[in-house]
């Protein structure tokens, strides 16, 4: 019997974590500086555990290997393989983040035989004046970058965008970022953990030495190229699904929503994963022979399998916030 899948807390410590996180998913909180909470993960040593229905305790993983196109989807099965290809995270900056970049598929797999690593944020929450970088405000060269590096100059070349909850930003490989302080975000990636750290303003890790730089790394990996414009825009519209992403990675859709909501999305041949940002809902599947529903809070995020992709999401709170991430499908179905 399949069911949309609820996971196990997995958080990570980091040096530039904040303290919002454990309270947000409604665990006990404590000073400890909590970065990330890892909502669903096929990362080996990092896999999301299952907490609800007869696979409880099982990684997600092992069900994958079980399970395959039932809950991948079989286009996704046939792209990807058994191993979930998205990554989804909570993201609690007190401090800035390093300067960084990820490859794209062609460098993380000729250097790391890996995936590369595309991702987008949405910022759930914001305190006045946080601020992000993406993207650079003016051309430079690789050999300007690499002294900006040396000097401590790096950010003053890269483009600061005052953000409030509710902003979109795109991420490509190639495009060099950085979550700076005050910031709770939502972020959807590419199954990936390989990232280039350019710049860390000198800052020891939790271990008390400093942490380790990818300049040389980095600088192949770069996109140089200045865009008018990082930031994602859309409409947002109540009681609707609003794409606010549609990428060869990832499809993504925003869902304020008060009343009930049905979303058939076996159409796309995919998993469908719903992030649950702010209220809280039951997700219904509909048909015979599927699992009961489940209920989703603010902080907590549930997984579809491809082949159950038709239920209902119903708002228990008026101000119920969901994120839907999926891969559109439907111009290389199997």
């Amino acid at each position: 019997m399949l069911y949309p899948l609820l996971f196990e807390p997995n958080l990570h410590e980091v040096v530039w974590g904040g303290t919002r996180l454990k309270p947000y998913k409604g665990l006990p909180s404590d000073d400890t500086p909590i970065g990330e909470s890892w909502e669903v993960s096929s990362i080996p040593g990092s896999e999301s555990v299952v907490s609800n229905g007869p696979y409880a305790g099982r990684d997600l993983n092992s069900l994958t290997d079980e399970l395959g196109d039932d809950i991948l989807g079989k286009t996704v099965m046939k792209k990807y393989g058994n191993r979930l290809p998205l990554l989804v995270k909570f993201i609690d900056a007190q401090q800035d983040l390093s300067i960084q970049v990820h490859p794209d598929d062609k460098m993380a797999l000729e250097y790391h035989n890996k995936k590369g690593k595309t991702e987008m944020w949405y910022v759930i929450d914001a305190k006045p004046g946080a601020s992000l970088l993406a993207g650079f405000k003016q051309q430079i060269t690789p050999d300007e970058y690499r002294r900006r590096v040396e000097d401590g100059t790096i950010c003053d070349v890269l483009a600061r965008h005052e953000v409030k909850a509710g902003d979109v930003f795109y991420i490509p490989a190639g495009r060099v970022h950085a979550i700076c302080g005050g910031i709770l975000l939502a972020e959807v990636q590419q199954s990936s953990d390989v990232t280039y750290r350019i710049y860390d303003y000198n800052r020891l890790g939790i271990d008390g030495k400093p942490r380790e730089l990818h300049t040389q790394l980095a600088s192949k990996a770069i996109n140089y190229e200045v865009l008018p414009d990082y930031r994602t825009h859309y409409v947002k519209e109540k009681d609707k699904a609003v794409s606010v992403i549609d990428s060869p990675f990832f499809d993504i859709r925003v869902m304020d929503i008060s009343r009930p909501f049905h979303r058939d999305m076996r159409k796309y041949d995919s998993f469908v994963i719903s992030i649950c940002m702010s209220g809280s809902c039951d997700i219904i599947p509909r048909g015979a022979g599927h699992g009961p529903k489940v209920r989703v809070s603010s902080g907590h995020s549930a997984l579809v399998p491809a082949a159950i992709a038709n239920y209902d999401i119903v708002p228990l709170t008026p101000d119920t916030r969901i994120l839907e991430a999926f891969i559109d499908n439907r111009g290389s179905m199997v």
